[in-house]
């Protein structure tokens, strides 16, 4: 498990492009037959990809945690990221997830495993209260789509974790999905920040050879990342996050912090961006 550590805004709006990636871009999430994880102290959060490649892998403890097992005191949600099924073992029960299907674990479970040839993307959080264990499956969330093509921004939002009906109920976390319809390529647009809550985006489905610029930073002090195909981009709760993409893709988003409030945000208009 690697640690990451983020900066402040004046410090963040002089790093070089490298220290920028470095702080704020995780790469290479995936690997065949292993679980990638990353704790940032951005609210505690953890980032993990998981590719079994034909063998069962065990959700392990790391000493970054400070807990005798992973859910000890934490939540999990995890996102199945392609077309082939896999699953997710907790305890005795197994869960099969197929395209877009969400799992989420509670607290207290010491026991999760991942197996099937697929990829599994996972956001944890602590928890001080425990939530049943629930499967949410992508098709079944029947979202029409928002935005415009002629602002490039058309696209269809599934929620996956979130506190109104027909969510996961859980202690802290939110999850969801954003799929952009061909032909559009702006997310979150107009942008908005939440001091409230960090959120981290993976970018995934970007097409061979095209690429997503991720934008960050203070309104009025904007930086970017280019961002690649299953790459995650870092959000503190100062910064605003939103992105354009060189074609069509899909970000999963997660957040941790004070409330689960979806709509609890503070708009940025696109003028006053810098």
């Amino acid at each position: 498990m690697k640690v990451h550590y983020s900066a402040s805004p004046d410090c963040t709006n002089v790093m070089s492009t490298e220290k920028l990636r470095e702080t704020y871009l995780l790469q290479n999430l995936f690997q065949p037959g292993q679980i990638v994880a990353h704790y940032t102290d951005l609210d505690r959060m953890i980032v993990v990809g998981v590719q079994p490649a034909g063998s069962p892998i065990k959700l392990g403890n790391y000493k970054p945690i400070g807990s005798s097992y992973f859910l000890e005191r934490r939540e999990i949600g995890i996102l199945n990221l392609t077309a082939k099924t896999g699953t997710v073992t907790v305890g005795s029960a197994k869960y099969e997830l197929g395209h877009l299907d969400c799992l989420y674990i509670g607290l207290g479970e010491k026991d999760v495993s991942f197996s099937g040839d697929t990829q599994f993307y996972c956001i944890s959080t602590p928890a001080h209260a425990k939530y049943p264990t629930a499967v949410l499956r992508g098709e079944d969330i029947k979202t029409p789509p928002i935005g415009d093509p002629a602002n490039a921004n058309r696209r269809v939002i599934r929620r996956y974790i979130h506190q109104k009906e027909g969510g996961i109920k859980s202690c802290q976390l939110v999850m969801g999905c954003t799929t952009l319809e061909t032909g559009s390529v702006w997310n979150t647009m107009p942008s908005h920040v939440h001091n409230r809550r960090t959120e981290i985006y993976l970018y995934f489905d970007i097409p061979q050879d095209q690429m997503v610029v991720h934008l960050m930073g203070e309104p009025d002090r904007t930086r970017h990342l280019t961002v690649r195909d299953r790459e995650v981009a870092l959000s503190p709760s100062w910064s605003i996050h939103t992105g354009v993409g060189t074609a069509a893709y899909r970000f999963v988003w997660a957040m941790g912090g004070d409330n689960q409030q979806y709509e609890d945000m503070d708009p940025v208009a696109t003028k006053d961006l810098r």
